[in-house]
C-alpha cells in the first residue's frame, strides 16, 4: 500500500498493519508490483522521505533531471515483488543492494544521514556523475 494511503489510514484513526514476512505464511502469495512506464528512478529505503529528507531527495532528482513524478519509493522487503527487473535509475538507501540489480545504481546510507553531511552527499553525486559521462 502506498505511504500516502497508510497516512490517510493514520489521519482517519485505522491501523494499519503490514506483515514483515508475508511468504513464511502458507498458500500466500505477494501481489506483483508492476511500474509506470513514467517511472524512472526507483528508491528502495526502509525509509519514506518526508520533510527535509524528501527535500534533498527532490535535489538529487533534478540533478539527474528528474522530477518527483518520475519517482517511486519502494520498501527492501517489496524488492522480489516488481513484476519486472527494473533497469533505469535504482537507488538502495540505507539497506544492501541485490547483486543481481542492473541498471544505473546508486548506493547510500539512508536519506537522513546524508542531508546536511557533505562528505555524504559528496560520494552520492560522485556516484551519479560516474553514469553521466
Amino acid at each position: 500500500m502506498p505511504h500516502h494511503e497508510i497516512q490517510y489510514l493514520q489521519e482517519m484513526g485505522i491501523q494499519y498493519y503490514q506483515l514483515n514476512h508475508p511468504e513464511r505464511l502458507q498458500g500466500y502469495q505477494s501481489p506483483n508490483i508492476v511500474l509506470q512506464e513514467s517511472c524512472k528512478l526507483l528508491l528502495v529505503s526502509p525509509q519514506y522521505p518526508k520533510k527535509e529528507t524528501a527535500l534533498m531527495f527532490e535535489r538529487v532528482l533534478k540533478s539527474i533531471k528528474l522530477d518527483l513524478s518520475q519517482a517511486l519509493h519502494i520498501y527492501p522487503e517489496q524488492l522480489s515483488q516488481l513484476a519486472q527487473p527494473f533497469t533505469r535509475w535504482i537507488w538502495f538507501a540505507g539497506c544492501e543492494a541485490p547483486s543481481q540489480v542492473s541498471g544505473q545504481m546508486l548506493t547510500s546510507p539512508l536519506l537522513s544521514d546524508i542531508d546536511g553531511n557533505n562528505e555524504q552527499r559528496r560520494a552520492l553525486w560522485q556516484q551519479i556523475c560516474s553514469y553521466q559521462k
